[in-house]
């Protein structure tokens, strides 16, 4: 384990901590659709990668309150990008899924951004883009716990 009080360790953690806010800002410029929120798209994103969930469910996954899901919620489907339907096995529950129209912005979205970044790498050489690569899994994985 490392020691991120002092030393290296906790050098590493600061740029780490000031490139991840510097990049994630610039990656939110490249937006397809302004008419959203950055948590509007995070919440589009959540489905697309864990598939249909209560209200409830994506509160604890985006870490908002449930009335603020709620809210969210009303706003995507007031526009047309998710759907509400009764959950399966509790009537008292509603489950929310987003619509084609929904998928459709996303993927664009994606490309969009993918293609932006993809530009920047064009400005690394052979070694730093293979630990680029290398480190990809290891920022996944902290971007979910």
């Amino acid at each position: 384990m490392p020691d991120l009080s002092h030393g290296d360790d906790a050098v590493a953690v600061n740029a780490l901590r000031s490139a991840v806010m510097r990049l994630s800002r610039r990656l939110k410029h490249q937006r397809v659709d302004e008419s959203l929120s950055p948590t509007e798209m995070s919440v589009l994103g959540t489905l697309a990668r864990c598939g249909s969930a209560t209200p409830g469910e994506l509160a604890r996954k985006e870490h908002v309150q449930p009335p603020s899901m709620t809210r969210i919620v009303a706003l995507l489907e007031a526009k047309g990008l998710v759907r509400l339907e009764p959950h399966p096995e509790d009537r008292r529950q509603k489950v929310v899924t987003q619509t084609e129209t929904a998928e459709a912005m996303l993927e664009e979205s994606r490309r969009k951004r993918n293609a932006w970044l993809a530009g920047l790498a064009e400005h690394l050489d052979d070694d730093e883009w293979a630990r680029l690569r290398a480190a990809a899994p290891v920022l996944e994985k902290l971007a979910h716990l």
